[in-house]
């Protein structure tokens, strides 16, 4: 199996083989988009006619504890493709992207893809109880009714969870979520734009629907202020502080090393957007402070 995330971390799986992600604004193989022709996609097929034996290619269609990574738009179907002429499984982990985050149910849906395994949590139960979802295309479904894959959960299909799922997806519709999310993610969008107009040490400002991002760096060679050893090593960056700041002042925005993730509610309307926005202006000037010109 081949996965998304060019980083060697700790315990990785026997039987795994990691590619880089599209990470355009910093591209592990020092090139730029469009002039590099999807080399980090192409790459995936190389591995694949290398290793011979590869069972599925596993994504995030936008990656998202890594800094809502979104690629570009010929980046997933080309990756699809590549699945598909190898005779390999495309399994889509919307965890974090499904259940109209990105303004559609999932953000496979954003490319037309169709993935022959799709897993998913989260947004399936609005987060009311624990749930997680494997979701498989009829190929696959029929070859198990016939070769008996036997496993189970003490908690499998729960009755309490599995209720909350159609009762979610009434309310997404009867709200017309998807269409509101649209919308709001296109004000958030404009918004968060202007904010790295104001800031010199907003390096990088990147999102669909209500799923956005904000890269902070602290000098024009855009050096992050912080990496992921930092974390490891819980070594507090200047991303954390203004973090902290923020939710002091009341509002809360996960972060990485060096970047903030703007994933609001999808219910939020443009006057809470707005509120956001004018905290995130605020603290974010102290990142202009330790900008270094």
């Amino acid at each position: 199996m081949i996965t998304e995330e060019w980083f060697v971390e700790p315990n990785t799986m026997p039987g795994v083989v990691r590619f880089p992600e599209p990470y355009c604004f910093r591209c592990p193989l020092k090139l730029k988009y469009p002039e590099c022709n999807l080399a980090c996609a192409n790459y995936v097929d190389y591995i694949i006619k290398q290793e011979k034996n590869v069972a599925a290619i596993i994504v995030e269609p936008i990656t998202g504890t890594n800094g809502v990574i979104v690629p570009p738009k010929d980046y997933m179907p080309l990756l699809w493709k590549i699945a598909k002429e190898n005779d390999v499984l495309f399994i889509a982990d919307e965890v974090m992207t499904g259940w109209g985050r990105v303004g559609e149910w999932f953000a496979v849906n954003l490319w037309n893809i169709q993935p022959d395994i799709l897993t998913t949590a989260k947004g399936a139960s609005a987060s009311y109880v624990p749930i997680g979802i494997t979701a498989f295309n009829k190929k696959i479904g029929e070859f198990f009714e016939d070769h008996i894959f036997a496993h189970g959960h003490t908690f499998e299909a729960h009755p309490v969870s599995l209720a909350a799922i159609p009762a979610v997806i009434e309310e997404y519709k009867r709200l017309n979520l998807l269409s509101h999310v649209k919308v709001m993610g296109e004000y958030l969008g404009k918004r968060l734009f202007e904010l790295k107009e104001r800031h010199k040490s907003i390096g990088d400002v990147r999102g669909i629907g209500l799923f956005w991002a904000i890269e902070l760096v602290k000098d024009k060679n855009n050096t992050p202020f912080g990496d992921y050893e930092d974390k490891y090593e819980g070594k507090p960056t200047l991303v954390d502080i203004i973090s902290k700041k923020a939710l002091e002042k009341g509002v809360y925005v996960y972060n990485g090393p060096s970047w903030l993730i703007i994933s609001p509610p999808l219910i939020i309307n443009k006057e809470e957007i707005d509120q956001g926005i004018e905290t995130l202006d605020e603290v974010i000037k102290e990142a202009d402070s330790a900008f270094k010109d």
